[in-house]
């Protein structure tokens, strides 16, 4: 009868130990499915982000290009009214090379404003995306 006792107080022990470490086991896993939906999240929130910031970058670049084509037709207008008034070829040759270095010099300046546009777009379209990398690398090096 002794042994029946022992080995049924064994089951029991071994049942027991199981059913906690099933429960640890659900437990920890519950926890780190929670843990990378928030993560998930974060990330899909960090991509929304990017793409929102991207949009704002391509409606600004798009503004500039349009008020600079606008005040280059209008440019253009004022230089043939002037052309149409000039007096001599010598005139004429004056009037066609100073629009020529004003339109070349407006050109490189809108030029360089649309690429710190561009640039500043990237910049604050990837800024969301780096801080998830940072985070994930950061996660990952506290679980090593």
């Amino acid at each position: 009868m002794a042994a029946v006792d022992t080995a049924k107080k064994t089951v029991e022990q071994f049942t027991a130990a199981s059913n906690v470490a099933f429960k640890d086991g659900v437990e920890k896993s519950l926890a780190a499915m929670n843990d990378m939906n928030a993560h998930s999240k974060k990330n899909l929130e960090a991509v929304v982000a990017s793409a929102t910031a991207s949009a704002k970058g391509a409606e600004t670049l798009g503004a500039q290009a349009m008020a600079f084509s606008k005040a280059m037709f209008e440019s253009q207008v004022a230089a043939a009214k002037s052309l149409s008034g000039a007096k001599s070829i010598q005139e004429v040759v004056e009037l066609q090379t100073a629009f020529a270095k004003t339109s070349l010099e407006t050109y490189m300046s809108e030029f360089g404003k649309m690429s710190e546009t561009v640039s500043a777009s990237v910049k604050e379209s990837m800024k969301p995306l780096n801080e998830r990398v940072t985070a994930t690398v950061e996660k990952l090096q506290a679980i090593r």
